[in-house]
């Protein structure tokens, strides 16, 4: 229930509209979300990883673009 709630709002309704359609109270609402478990930063943690990847990929291109470039410029300069 919370989760839909928490969709709803998400979604551009407010906390009391979102809590009139799922039919509890605001104040149940809020009983509710002080009583359930944080929610899991599993995705967040997945997330930060998969950039971190993706950050070591693209600086490894950048850095063989800039050797080739440099190579290119010193075969240019006969160097």
């Amino acid at each position: 229930m919370l989760a839909l709630i928490q969709k709803s709002i998400s979604g551009g309704d407010t906390h009391k509209s979102a809590v009139k359609q799922a039919g509890i109270s605001e104040q149940t609402y809020y009983q509710w979300k002080k009583a359930s478990p944080p929610a899991p930063v599993g995705d967040d943690l997945k997330d930060l990883v998969a950039l971190e990847e993706e950050n070591k990929r693209l600086k490894s291109l950048l850095a063989e673009r800039l050797r080739k470039e440099n190579a290119e410029l010193k075969r240019k300069l006969g160097l």
